[in-house]
């Protein structure tokens, strides 16, 4: 395969406290516009390889580099540069309650600079696109589950990431926001060539692109062919 690694990870170890490593001394590279799953049993350390992605977490030991930027030192400036190209989605939306759904889906738009026109027609198409035209002056809570989630969908579409990281996505909703969920996903993987990570306990039977599969256990880090 040809396309460039956006993701390398080698003799990675990753833990929170000293010599207590959830992920241990693992290799593994992503590539550019690959749909990836990472699966394995509660507690396995998915969602902590998940944040070391994103650089919530920094590598113990080992190497580990997102887009080119190393990860084990990367410094704050550096690392707020390296997010302007992820789109990063979570279980729980971590939508800014006190925003209403237009200004959320705005925020990566405001962060990097944008015009206010050009936020104004980004989020209206996006808002479209996740089906929530007509609900841009409500607020999170004012939402269901599933309409919160495509609202984080949304905003983490907003500013064309070239990876999404998705903790869970789905692993809260109902079938109809599941199903939209997986469709935005996929038409991003497969319309716009975005590198998508999603860490999950089960990959839906339905999906309709390739995927590559890892899958953790006992902190080693697996492709499953």
């Amino acid at each position: 395969m040809g396309s460039k690694s956006v993701i390398i990870a080698k003799d990675l170890t990753l833990a929170y406290k000293p010599n207590v490593p959830i992920i241990r001394e693992s290799s593994f590279r992503i590539r550019s516009g690959e749909f990836v799953f990472i699966t394995g049993p509660s507690g396995s350390g998915k969602s902590t390889l998940l944040k070391s992605f994103y650089g919530e977490l920094r590598p113990q030991s080992g190497a580990l580099q997102i887009g080119g930027v190393m990860m084990e030192q990367i410094k704050p400036a550096k690392l707020a540069f390296l997010r302007k190209y992820l789109g990063i989605i979570f279980q729980d939306y971590k939508l800014i309650k006190e925003w209403t759904v237009k200004k959320n889906v705005m925020l990566p738009l405001l962060i990097a600079g944008y015009s206010k026109d050009v936020c104004e027609a980004q989020t209206a198409r996006l808002l479209k696109h996740v089906r929530l035209q007509g609900k841009e002056d409500y607020y999170p809570l004012e939402l269901s589950g599933g309409e919160q989630q495509r609202v984080a969908m949304a905003r983490a579409l907003a500013h064309n990431p070239v990876i999404i990281l998705a903790d869970e996505p789905t692993g809260n909703l109902d079938e109809y926001s599941s199903r939209v969920i997986w469709g935005l996903l996929e038409g991003a993987n497969e319309q716009l060539r975005t590198t998508v990570v999603v860490v999950t306990h089960s990959i839906p039977p339905n999906l309709e692109v390739p995927y590559k599969h890892f899958y953790i256990e006992e902190g080693k880090i697996y492709e499953i062919s």
